[in-house]
C-alpha cells in the first residue's frame, strides 16, 4: 500500500456534516438526487451546502437513472463537478452527457456480485474516469451497508482507477486500504446515525485511520 487514498463520503443531507467532513480531511461530498434515497437531497439545500465548502473539496452528484436533461440542469444550479451514475445508464448515455457537460468528470457505477465480469465494464473505459464499485443486492441501488467480496476485483481487469465501496466503516478500512489497494473509497452508511445524518466521531475516526494508514505505508517504504 502506499500513495495517498482519496476519500469520498456519500450522502450529505446536513451542513453541519459537510463541514465536519472538510475539517477531518475529506477530499469529496457526495449528494444523492435520486427520490427513492434515504439520502435524497433536494436541489436548493444541496446547493446551499455545496455554496460554503472551500476551493478544492470535490462535489459528487449521484443519479440513477436520470432524465439527461434534468441532470444537467442540477449540475449547473448546484455547482456539481463530478458525476456518478449509479443506475444502468449505457456507454453511450455516458458519451452524450460527457459531451453536454465538459466541465465535470463522469463516475460510473457498478454493484458488483458473483455474476460481475470484465465485459460488463469494458465498454465504459473510453467514456468515463473512473468507476465506483458497490455492493449487488436485488432491488436495491446501493447504499446497502454491506460489503461484497473484494476477490471479484481481479476479474474485472479495470483500466480506469476505481473507488470502493460497500459497507466500509471504521473496522473495515484499513484491510480494505491492504487488500483493494483502491484510488480511493466511499463510505456512507457506516458513518451514520440515521440515514442521512453522519456521526462526526466515526467521521474523524475514519478518516484518522486512512491517513495514519498512509503514514505508516509510507515509512516502511522508506526503510
Amino acid at each position: 500500500m502506499s500513495g495517498r487514498f482519496r476519500v469520498k463520503i456519500c450522502g450529505t443531507t446536513q451542513a453541519a456534516d459537510a463541514a465536519c467532513a472538510v475539517a477531518a480531511g475529506v477530499d469529496a461530498l457526495g449528494f444523492i438526487f435520486f427520490a427513492k434515497s434515504l439520502r435524497h437531497i433536494e436541489p436548493g439545500a444541496a446547493r446551499a451546502i455545496i455554496s460554503q465548502l472551500p476551493p478544492l473539496v470535490d462535489t459528487v452528484g449521484v443519479f440513477v437513472n436520470e432524465a439527461m436533461s434534468r441532470v444537467q440542469e442540477i449540475v449547473t444550479f448546484c455547482g456539481i463537478n463530478t458525476i456518478q451514475l449509479h443506475g444502468t445508464e449505457s456507454p453511450e448515455y455516458c458519451r452524450e452527457l460527457a459531451s453536454t457537460l465538459p466541465c465535470c468528470r463522469l463516475l460510473k457505477a457498478f454493484r458488483i456480485g458473483s455474476h460481475s465480469t470484465a465485459a460488463d465494464i469494458a465498454p465504459y473505459a473510453e467514456v468515463v474516469q473512473g468507476y465506483l464499485l458497490d455492493t449487488f443486492q436485488k432491488d436495491a441501488e446501493g447504499g446497502t451497508g454491506q460489503a461484497f467480496d473484494w476477490q471479484l476485483i481481479k476479474r474485472l481487469q479495470l483500466s480506469r482507477p476505481f473507488f470502493l465501496a460497500g459497507g466500509l466503516d471504521c473496522d473495515n478500512i484499513c484491510q480494505a486500504l491492504t487488500h483493494v489497494r483502491p484510488y480511493g473509497v466511499d463510505a456512507n452508511s457506516g458513518l451514520e446515525d440515521a440515514p442521512g445524518i453522519k456521526n462526526h466521531q466515526k467521521i474523524n475516526s475514519f478518516l484518522a485511520t486512512i491517513r495514519l494508514a498512509e503514514e505508516r505505508a509510507h515509512s516502511s517504504s522508506q526503510q
